[in-house]
Order: structure tokens, then C-alpha cells, then sequence
């Protein structure tokens, strides 16, 4: 027997990274959220840098933003985390949206307002969100596209943390954040609306998380309900008993609020966010929701649009269970039987007898879908057109609508939010016109005595209007997204999808593979090979020569565990992120794709 002690074990040799020169932060729009101050890389140097590149339309960015509260609170005196706002939408351009979404949003750090893209381009960042992390000395040490990324990011600002206050270039102390001056309103970027029977208005105070009860009037305060329960509820529909569903949209659960007692009860969901392997249906309580954004009754159920999944689910009231009703979580716009059907972020919901119409915001799309579960699209064409043109519904465009109203006879109101205005699709005539302009960020709308009281979300209020008898006349126009198109050669074409699993954790291949890749195309004709499903993270695709461009559809999901040997059940973690890769097929285009899930692209 050997009395010594053991030698101790030697600490592990940091992780080798690569060193790459952060480019500089630039954006037309300016700072926010910094007391006026112009931000520099130089001004930032000593300290841990966490790029968000994010837009306020993409509710996987909203995802992020709260992932990374927890982080940031943990660790203000060593990392920054900027926002650098890229746009996908016109209207997202607009300098004083990005203010509003930066408080709408409860941003609680920097953020840089680049319309232009410059940023992105510098970063050759091809997705919503991708977060950069840059060491204290200015080299960009680690990116990742997505959600789920919370915690390998955790890992290695405590790494970067010990590496560089060992090297004396660790700076500790306060950022450069500067609250803005808080505003007074009654109500403060409210989603949506219904009457009660009293006639009174119940809306969803979104950003002061709350719900708020109007009189009849839409003006005067009569009740403020649920604070502290509520994190920006959205979505509202009553149900036969007189309670009122409430789609509590960043606790990822349904509530039911009694308007005669004041009663709040938990309904549906558990507070965490549904990842990919997670149940779809089962009891209501038990079964993980995400960002459920609008509810309606309907076939007597609760319809759910979960703009976090790309899905519609149902809630039953009698039985008490939730369960996935249409989508396949592929983001997009498929028709077609509700199992193979696709959405962009539904997040507004009419029923109107055999049609539960869907305001589809990412495609900038008007659907339904009838009784007997079958997709239909209205407007809209896909992720990457948009803007505002009336006539014939094949042509007409919409920009990110959040809202649908049914109207007496038999025509719908959209909310078209980012286009400042209310539309209407008339099924009968296949039109689409305009019934008012000047509106700010409309989300929803609702009909009084013959009036439409609309949800100006961005003006902090209800504004009744009478529908007019004749269409508003607004001059046509038409948008795509700002994203530059990728070249690409035909033919052969390398997909890659890059993951590093994280310090400390490894890929959890207990129960098989533990990545997926899904590809498609739009149009389909764009690949003649390649399309489909597999497990590995990487593709060859064989592109047609006779499509000269298309967008190129890539779903990637990897699950890795904390690598620990004497923990029998170690944390494990789900990272995924969807991308509409826009590509033009030229003879002197790329012949590898690669898109970054998490880690460096190291291939030369």
C-alpha cells in the first residue's frame, strides 16, 4: 500500500481557438440604450462581448433574448452583450421601430440599429439569431445560430473569464448600458383585444405584462388584472363557460382568467419551452408549449397558434389535454393536409364557421384551414415577399400581419401590421383591398356595433374606425428581403452544418443519432437531389441548372450532455436553428454551403 498522496491532477489546457480580428460595429440607425454614446470595439476592449444579431419580428430571436437574461444579470461585470438589430422587413428598417421593439422587448443592453446590413455582412452572418462571442482583446473566438446555445455560452465567458484574468486583460466593472426614461401610459405595447359581455374591452397589456379591462369607451381603466402572473400575454378568446383563454406567451402556457371573480388558473403548458423530442399532446399541464401567440374557439376547442413551433394546437377544455393540430415545425408556407402543412410564425386567429382563418406573419401570409384539416393559403407567397399591393389575392401582398378579424359578411380583416394598416380579403371576389392607413403596428382588431375597434400596438391604444364603403387607395408596392442571395454553383453543392459541442459536453447518442438535418427547396425543382431527412450534419446536394434561383430550406437539431462520468443523469441540452438560405445559381458560384450551428467553420 502506497501512503503518498497522488499527484494532483493538472488542470485542463484551455481549448485552443481560433483568432479571428473582430471586424468594427457599424449601423446608419445608430445606438440605443447607451445615453447617446457612439460604441466602439476599442471602447469595449477588457471586456467579454456577446453579439446578438436579431430582428423584432423573429420570435426564435424573442427566444434568445430571454435565454440570455439570466446570463447577462450573472455576469455584468465582465460580459457586454450588444444587439445588433438587422432587419428582414421594411418597416424593421425604420429607426423608430427598432426604438419601440427595444422597449417593447424589455432590452436591457446596447444595441445597434443597422439597417444596411453592414454589420452582418462584416460577420457573414446568415441567419436570425446568430450570437458572436468576442474574447477581451478583440478576437472572435466562438458563433452560434439559434436557440438553445444558453449554456455553452455560460461555459465559455467562465472560461474566458479565468483565461484572461490570469493575462491581466480581464476589465472588470459596469457596461455601457443607460436605461432609457420609462413613458406613461395607460396601456404600453398592447397585442390583443376582446368585448365582454358587458361590453366592456379585455386587452393584453403585452410589455407591462398584464391584462387590462376597458370601458366601453376603450379609454377608461376600469380594472388591471394579473400582475405578476402574466409575461406579455398576447392572444384572447372566450370560452362558452364565460371564462376568457389567455395565451401567456413568454411563460409558454395558456391561463383562464374568470371575469366574474377575478380568478387566474393555470390551463396549459409548463412554463418551459417545447424543444424537438418533446410530447405533442397529452394532459394540458404536463405537456411543454411554445410562445402560443393567439387562441380561438373554434370545432369546440381552443385553437393555438404557436408561432414559437410553427404549429397550430388545440387545448380541450372537456378532456383537459393539448395536442398538435396542424405543422410539421418546418417554418415556411406548404398547403396541403394539416400534418404536412407548414407556417412561419402563425400568430393571429378568426374563426368564421367551416374556415379558422391564420394571419401566417413571417410569410406575410393570409390562411385557413377548413373542417376537414386540410392548409389552405389566401394571400401571400413565402418567407421572402412582401410589401402592399391590392387586387386580385394571387398578387396582392401583406407585410408580417399579426391579426385577423371576421367580418358579417364573410370577409376578413387583417391586421397588416408592419404596413401600418387594415386590409380585407373578401373570399368571394378573391380581392384584397385596403380599409385604412395611418395606423401604428396594428396587431388585432375586433367589431363593435357595426365599427372595428383596432389594437394600435405601437400608439399605445384602441382606435375605433368605421368600415368605410369604399377601399382606401394606396400606391402599390412591393418588397423582398434585404438578405443578399448566396452564390452558388449548379450541380454539386456541399452542405455543411458546423457544431462543436461545447467545453464539458458531449453528443447524447445514448438512444441513437443525436443530430438531424431536414432539407427542401422553393421552388422544389431546385434540387434534383439531396432533399429529405438524415442524421448526419452534412449534405450533398445536386442542384438544378435550370432553376436560376430559389431558397434553400435547412432544419438542424443537435442534442449534446455535460460530459461527466460520475453523473448517472447528466443536463442535456438542445441546440436547432432553421435557416431560408436565398441562393442565385451562377457558373463561378461556391460549391460548399456552410451554415454555422455552433463552434468555427475551420475548413479552409
Amino acid at each position: 500500500m502506497n501512503d503518498a498522496a497522488p499527484a494532483p491532477t493538472p488542470a485542463p489546457a484551455p481549448r485552443k481557438r481560433a483568432r479571428v480580428r473582430a471586424p468594427e460595429l457599424i449601423g446608419k440607425g445608430g445606438w440605443l440604450n447607451t445615453g447617446g454614446e457612439e460604441l466602439t470595439l476599442a471602447d469595449l476592449r477588457g471586456k467579454i462581448v456577446l453579439l446578438d444579431f436579431w430582428t423584432f419580428c423573429c420570435v426564435n430571436c424573442l427566444h434568445v433574448l430571454d435565454e440570455l437574461r439570466d446570463l447577462e444579470e450573472k455576469h455584468r461585470d465582465t460580459l457586454v452583450i450588444v444587439g445588433v438589430h438587422s432587419p428582414k422587413f421594411v418597416h424593421e428598417a425604420e429607426h423608430q421601430a427598432v426604438v419601440d421593439a427595444v422597449e417593447r422587448y424589455e432590452v436591457h443592453h446596447p444595441v445597434l440599429d443597422d439597417p444596411e446590413l453592414a454589420t452582418w455582412k462584416q460577420y457573414a452572418v446568415r441567419a436570425w439569431p446568430t450570437l458572436v462571442v468576442i474574447d477581451p482583446e478583440g478576437y472572435v473566438v466562438a458563433q452560434h445560430a439559434g436557440e438553445g446555445h444558453a449554456n455553452a455560452i455560460r461555459t465559455l465567458v467562465e472560461e474566458l473569464e479565468a483565461e484572461h484574468g490570469a493575462k491581466g486583460t480581464l476589465r472588470r466593472g459596469d457596461g455601457p448600458y443607460v436605461a432609457p426614461e420609462p413613458v406613461a401610459t395607460d396601456l404600453r405595447f398592447p397585442g390583443k383585444a376582446i368585448t365582454l359581455p358587458s361590453g366592456n374591452f379585455l386587452v393584453s397589456d403585452t410589455t407591462r405584462h398584464r391584462l387590462v379591462e376597458l370601458a366601453a369607451d376603450g379609454e377608461t381603466v376600469v380594472r388591471r388584472i394579473g400582475e405578476g402572473v402574466f409575461r406579455e400575454p398576447q392572444g384572447l378568446a372566450r370560452l362558452p363557460d364565460g371564462r376568457v383563454i389567455v395565451a401567456d406567451t413568454v411563460n409558454h402556457s395558456l391561463r383562464a382568467y374568470d371575469p366574474e371573480s377575478g380568478a387566474i388558473e393555470l390551463v396549459a403548458g409548463t412554463g418551459r419551452q417545447w424543444w424537438q423530442g418533446s410530447p405533442t399532446s397529452g394532459p394540458a399541464p404536463e405537456v411543454d408549449l411554445s410562445s402560443p401567440w393567439d387562441v380561438a374557439w373554434w370545432q369546440g376547442k381552443v385553437w393555438i397558434a404557436m408561432a414559437g413551433v410553427h404549429q397550430l394546437w388545440t387545448y380541450d377544455p372537456e378532456t383537459k389535454t393539448v395536442g398538435v393540430a396542424a405543422g410539421t415545425t418546418n417554418e415556411g408556407l406548404v398547403d396541403g393536409p394539416a400534418a404536412e402543412a407548414w407556417f412561419a410564425q402563425p400568430s393571429g386567429l378568426a374563426a368564421a364557421g367551416d374556415r379558422l382563418w391564420i394571419a401566417d406573419s413571417e410569410t406575410s401570409a393570409l390562411r385557413w384551414i377548413d373542417t376537414d384539416g386540410v392548409v389552405h393559403t389566401a394571400v401571400g407567397t413565402g418567407l421572402f415577399d412582401f410589401g402592399h399591393r391590392d387586387g386580385d389575392a394571387g398578387q396582392a401582398l401583406l407585410q408580417h400581419p399579426l391579426g385577423v378579424t371576421a367580418l358579417p359578411d364573410g370577409s376578413v380583416a387583417v391586421s397588416d401590421t408592419y404596413n401600418h394598416a387594415l386590409r380585407r380579403y373578401d373570399p368571394a371576389t378573391g380581392e384584397v383591398t385596403t380599409l385604412a392607413t395611418d395606423l401604428r403596428e396594428p396587431s388585432d382588431a375586433v367589431l363593435v356595433d357595426g365599427d372595428i375597434v383596432v389594437v394600435e400596438s405601437a400608439r399605445h391604444r384602441l382606435t375605433r374606425l368605421r368600415l368605410p364603403e369604399e377601399a382606401v387607395r394606396v400606391e402599390a408596392v412591393a418588397h423582398r428581403t434585404r438578405r443578399e442571395a448566396t452564390e452558388v454553383a449548379p450541380g454539386r453543392l456541399r452542405l455543411d452544418v458546423v457544431f462543436r459541442a461545447p467545453t464539458g459536453q458531449k453528443l447524447d447518442e445514448r438512444y441513437g443519432p443525436s443530430t438531424r438535418l431536414l432539407v427542401s427547396s422553393t421552388p422544389p425543382e431546385l434540387l434534383l437531389g439531396g432533399e429529405g431527412t438524415g442524421t448526419d450534419l452534412f449534405r450533398e446536394l445536386d442542384l438544378n441548372p435550370e432553376v436560376a434561383e430559389g431558397v434553400l430550406h435547412v432544419s438542424a437539431m443537435a442534442a449534446s450532455c455535460d460530459d461527466d462520468p460520475a453523473n448517472a443523469y447528466p443536463a442535456c441540452h438542445v441546440h436547432q436553428q432553421d435557416w431560408g438560405v436565398p441562393v442565385k445559381l451562377t457558373d463561378a458560384g461556391a460549391s460548399r454551403l456552410p451554415l454555422i450551428l455552433a463552434g468555427m467553420d475551420e475548413t479552409v
